[in-house]
């Protein structure tokens, strides 16, 4: 019996993976975590009676405590989420909190011998030369959940890393592929919103729409895969079948393909390497009929362009980058903001910051405090 923790069980792949969980007959979750959501808490430690929860916001935590009585243990903030991160018998934690909140818990889980199945962008995003030293310290594993980073992580299996020539980061090009800054002027939330392919959180979903999700996706894939900026190329393929590719130096490609569906990366991370059978639609090419393949506007959508620069450039400006993106999107789904402003913030930021080329977990966390700062004294 396989025990998980899983860290934002609220979210959009925490609800799936408890779905994926009920549906297997071999997995335990001993713990929860989550922010605010304290009524779908309840209904999932109903559902799967967890030995400890965790709720970001104490009072809501209290509240939490007083609804279910002595069922389960109830913690707060910060140091519940590492007490579920780290319990003594669990063996995957499963990342999918929003935002660099997942950095800590993350790096107490695999102090404490956690294999890690994340979903968390943030993490590797903001501190990942950290995270990986400490990966290779404690000779644990991380199973990437992302779609596109488990397609690689497929198509690299029992093959020779050092032949990699290229990874092909497929990308589905948002609700608003192919058009141009003029049309980009006056878009609004619900449209932004309303993504072609997949069923995700509004943060995630936002950032599909400016390609800021893809970039961020570019630094993942360069930590977990350990490959150089230049060799991950960004392929729109609108139709999200094919979800990532591998180019050898021979010129062979390898791709992982399969219905637009976050169930089968989240399965595919808690069970390896095993693959289990499920009730999930699979893939018929004959309804396919097609599959294209196109250049990124980075003119357009900026935001790639700039996640590129920072993973260029190194250092604390990853975190400015992605401080900078999680509150231009906050201000945009607050309507504060136009859809277009979010990568002038984003680039305000960065080029306001003075980047130190090796931070330390402290330096990460204060470059954020930093970002906000600047971008509130101008867009406040």
């Amino acid at each position: 019996m396989k025990k998980i923790s899983i860290l934002g069980s609220t979210g959009s792949i925490g609800k799936q993976t408890i779905d994926i969980v009920c549906k297997q007959n071999d997995i335990q979750i001993l713990g929860l975590t989550a922010n605010t959501n304290i009524d779908l808490l309840e209904k999932q430690i109903e559902l799967v009676k967890p030995q400890v929860v965790a709720v970001m916001d104490e009072q809501k935590a209290s509240i939490l405590k007083k609804k279910i009585g002595s069922k389960v243990e109830v913690l707060s903030g910060m140091d519940g989420l590492i007490r579920v991160a780290t319990l003594e018998k669990v063996d995957i934690v499963v990342t999918a909190v929003v935002g660099m909140i997942g950095i800590r818990p993350t790096v107490e889980a695999i102090k404490a011998s956690k294999d890690i199945a994340l979903a968390n962008k943030e993490t590797l995003v903001t501190a990942g030369q950290i995270i990986m030293d400490l990966i290779k310290e404690y000779k644990v594993n991380i199973f990437p959940v992302d779609s596109e980073h488990s397609a690689i992580f497929q198509s690299l299996k029992g093959e020779n890393k050092k032949e990699v020539s290229k990874i092909l980061l497929t990308a589905s090009g948002g609700p608003f592929r192919g058009k141009n800054t003029e049309q980009l002027k006056d878009i609004t939330k619900a449209q932004a919103l309303n993504h072609p392919n997949w069923s995700m959180g509004p943060k995630i979903t936002i950032d599909s729409a400016t390609l800021m999700n893809k970039g961020l996706e570019v630094i993942e894939a360069k930590w977990l895969f350990d490959v150089a900026p230049d060799q991950i190329q960004v392929v729109v393929h609108p139709q999200s079948i094919i979800h990532s590719m591998v180019e050898y130096n021979d010129g062979s490609v390898i791709a992982q393909l399969g219905v637009p569906d976050m169930r089968i990366p989240i399965q595919y991370a808690l069970n390896y390497p095993r693959r289990v059978e499920n009730n999930i639609r699979k893939l018929d090419l004959f309804k396919v009929a097609s599959l294209t393949f196109e250049e990124p506007d980075i003119k357009t959508f900026r935001c790639l362009e700039l996640a590129y620069r920072a993973l260029e450039e190194g250092g604390s400006i990853l975190s400015v980058l992605n401080a900078a993106n999680e509150l231009a999107v906050k201000k945009f789904l607050e309507d504060k903001v136009r859809f277009l402003e979010i990568p002038e913030i984003i680039e305000y930021a960065m080029d306001k910051h003075c980047n130190i080329k090796n931070p330390s977990l402290t330096n990460i966390f204060e470059a954020e405090k930093e970002t906000y700062e600047i971008i509130e004294s101008k867009w406040g």
